[in-house]
Order: C-alpha cells, then sequence, then structure tokens
C-alpha cells in the first residue's frame, strides 16, 4: 500500500542553490513544452503524446548546456506530467494546464536513487540533506517530492511502498451521515455538531495590517520581498490550523464508525455567491473530505458520497415526505405530514445517510443505484450498516473536535429507531 509522508527539510546555501535550478529548469521545460504542444495542436489539430515532449527535451539539452546541471531523472518527469495533465483535462478531472510561474510554489520530484539515512534523505547531485522527521516511516521509497512555499520553507513528500494489502471493505457495523456546512463545520446523524472554528476571521486582523503594507512596498525591492514573506507566513498560519483541524476530525470520524455518507458538493459552482464565498473557501470542505475518504480506505471502511441535488433538508426522514421550499433562514421546521419537529441540519444528515446505505444495498445486489423502490423496510436498530433500502421520492469543526450534543427540542418527536 503506498503512503505519503511529508516533512521538513533544512537544505544549505548550496544545496538551495541547486534546489533553484533544478525548480528553473524543470519550469522552462514545462512551458515550452506546453507552448509547443499548444502550437502543433492549432497548426495539426493533434497535439504531442510523451514521447514526442521526450525527444525534444533530448534536444533541448544538446542546446542548453545548463539543462544538464540539476538530476536527469527529475528532468523526464515533465514529459510524463503533461501528458497526465492533458488527459486529466480531456476526461474532466481537470482544467486545463497553466504555465508555470517563478514567483509561486516550486517542486521538483526525484523518482529514484533517494535513500534514508540518519536524520537526513540523500539526493543525488546533491548529497544528504537534513530532515525534521516526526513520524516513523516505514517501506521502500518510491519517490520524492521536494517542494519551496511562498514563505521559503523547504518540504519533502517521501512516497512508500509498505508492502501491504489494502484492506477489503466492509459495511458491517455503525454508519454515520454528515452534513458540512458553515455556521457548523459538520452536522452529524447521531446529533452532533462540531463549531466552525473559522480560522480567517481570527487572522484577518493581522493579516489585513500586513497586506496593507505590502502594497505601499516599492515592487522589485528587498523590504517588499520581506514584507510578502510575512503575508505568506500569516497565510500558512491558518492553512496550517485548518489542516490540523480537518486531520483530527478525520480521524475520530473514521475511528468511530464503518460507513461514513457524505454530500457530493459542487465548492467551484457554491463560491459562486459572492455573499458566501469567504465563508465557503475558508472551511475546506473538499480537503475534509478528501481525508475522510482515503482514511477510510486505509482502513477497509465504507465511504460513500451521494447526489448533491438530493433533497436532503426538505425530507423528512421520518415519513419522507418533501416540503416545496426551504429557504436557508429556516433552520427548524415541523412536519406536515407526521408533525415530527426537525432540526433542519440534523435532519439533513439523516437523510443522507439513509441515501447512502440505500446506495450501497443496491449496488451490492447488483441493480443499479437509480432503481429506486417505494417501499419503506429496516432492519436491525438503523445505527449499522445493515439497514435495507429507504426509498425516496424521485423528485427529489484548535478549536478542538469536540461536538456538542444537541438538546431533546432537536430531536424527532417520533421514535422509529434512526436516531
Amino acid at each position: 500500500m503506498l503512503r505519503a509522508t511529508k516533512v521538513r527539510i533544512y537544505p544549505t546555501k548550496e544545496q538551495e542553490q541547486h534546489l533553484a535550478k533544478s525548480f528553473g529548469c524543470y519550469r522552462f521545460l514545462w512551458n515550452y513544452s506546453l507552448n509547443l504542444t499548444n502550437e502543433t495542436y492549432k497548426a495539426t489539430g493533434k497535439g504531442l503524446n510523451r514521447f514526442a515532449i521526450q525527444k525534444e527535451i533530448k534536444k533541448l539539452k544538446q542546446e542548453y548546456e545548463w539543462l544538464k546541471e540539476p538530476y536527469s531523472q527529475c528532468l523526464q518527469l515533465v514529459a510524463l506530467n503533461l501528458s497526465r495533465a492533458f488527459i486529466n483535462f480531456f476526461e474532466g478531472r481537470a482544467s486545463f494546464p497553466n504555465f508555470k510561474a517563478k514567483h509561486r510554489k516550486q517542486s521538483i520530484t526525484y523518482p529514484q536513487n533517494v535513500s534514508l539515512v540518519d536524520n537526513g534523505l540523500k539526493f543525488p547531485k546533491m548529497g544528504v540533506v537534513y530532515v525534521k522527521i516526526h513520524k516513523e516511516i516505514e517501506g521502500t521509497i518510491k519517490s520524492v517530492t521536494v517542494s519551496l512555499n511562498c514563505q521559503g520553507h523547504y518540504y519533502a513528500s517521501i512516497l512508500t511502498e509498505d508492502g501491504k494489502e489494502i484492506p477489503e471493505q466492509s459495511g458491517e457495523g455503525k454508519a454515520i451521515g454528515i452534513d458540512l456546512g458553515i455556521n457548523h463545520f459538520a452536522i452529524t446523524s447521531d446529533g452532533s455538531k462540531f463549531e466552525n472554528p473559522k480560522w480567517l476571521n481570527k487572522h484577518e486582523k493581522n493579516l489585513k495590517a500586513k497586506q496593507k503594507r505590502l502594497s505601499r512596498r516599492q515592487k522589485g525591492s528587498s523590504n517588499r520581498n520581506k514584507t510578502r514573506k510575512q503575508v505568506a507566513r500569516v497565510h500558512k498560519k491558518i492553512a496550517d490550523c485548518r489542516l490540523d483541524f480537518h486531520h483530527k476530525l478525520s480521524r475520530r470520524i473514521v475511528s468511530e464508525n464503518q460507513v461514513i455518507c457524505v454530500e457530493n458538493l459542487a465548492v467551484k459552482n457554491m463560491v459562486k455567491n459572492h455573499n458566501l464565498a469567504k465563508a465557503i473557501s475558508q472551511v475546506g470542505w473538499g480537503q475534509f473530505c478528501t481525508m475522510l475518504k482515503y482514511k477510510a480506505e486505509w482502513e477497509g471502511k465504507v465511504y460513500q458520497e451521494i447526489d448533491r441535488f438530493f433533497p436532503s433538508s426538505k425530507t423528512c426522514h421520518v415519513c419522507l415526505n418533501q416540503v416545496r421550499s426551504l429557504t436557508l433562514d429556516v433552520r427548524n421546521w415541523q412536519c406536515e405530514k407526521c408533525q415530527t419537529n426537525h432540526d433542519r441540519d440534523i435532519n439533513a444528515a439523516k437523510n443522507i445517510k439513509d441515501e447512502g446505505l440505500r446506495i450501497l444495498r443496491v449496488r451490492n445486489s447488483g441493480v443499479s443505484p437509480e432503481c429506486k423502490t417505494h417501499s419503506r423496510q429496516t432492519s436491525g436498530t438503523g445505527v449499522t450498516a445493515s439497514r435495507l433500502d429507504v426509498s425516496r421520492d424521485s423528485r427529489g469543526r484548535k478549536t478542538s473536535t469536540v461536538s456538542h450534543s444537541i438538546g431533546e427540542e432537536a430531536q424527532s418527536s417520533v421514535e422509529d429507531g434512526f436516531a
């Protein structure tokens, strides 16, 4: 099983110069190859494949002697990475490949011949670089990606193969539904609400002062570069706080549950709402869901996403009655059919869990998940993943990870084993 560990590295001045040259050569070859591919497509209607790009790199090395200074295997990855970028674009997984800029984050990958020694990593053509290892690295090193952030810190992402097989997924155990929000970062189907720490708001005053100072610096001056690093330091503090919170909460949820059901949110479309764009961007739903997914896969647990258009908030989880309209300012509502009082977010989380279990059950039976029945059957307590199909109308977070339990007023007045 492949695992990646990101560690901080501390290169010497000479090693920093070598890395700067490597970053520059990789960036030059990437931009040259991307431009050549675009021009070839405009002229002939066909792009360049990986092997054609590799031939161009070989010619450029004969023309520019300074391209021979970095480790050659790193530069050969330009052809592979660019071809993968175009494949991801044409298959709809990513946007069109962009040109790389000098003043943004820099990275380069060593695909082989990197070894772990005492208190360091040994790189070809660079020697041993001191590493601050915070956890034991097990297995065989497959590749190492060295990156430089805007603050001037160097990191190494070590990809290892530990020789273990990925556990077989099992749905036997506790299931949970998660509704992601802004006021509360996550609301679970068992009635827990995790507060949104709002990291950007806590550092906004400091960030505003430093950005104002940066705008007054003369472009190209050393003082402007120093102030730019100060701004980058604040942004990194915010990102680190968010990353730490996501890791702790995702680890807690994966450890306590066997089946995790969430909504497939279209964050890219949601941030087009300028009133909510800032609040949505700082919570990091995508990063959190990614953590839930790979941590669940590592432990043989099930991560299930439901359709983003599923009416989880507007559907009563007791009688499945669906209201026509439910504005965002309505946080509690009563079902007209069964008279159950609902907390909007907890009701949505319960519906997400039920829909996720339905999809899993239908998939395991060999039928398309879109084939919905109109009968409601339950088995067991409803907490475990062995629950049977639940039909739906076809119309349709240091702070710490301590959750705040919801009182009786937020619970359903009908006891049917769903809570």
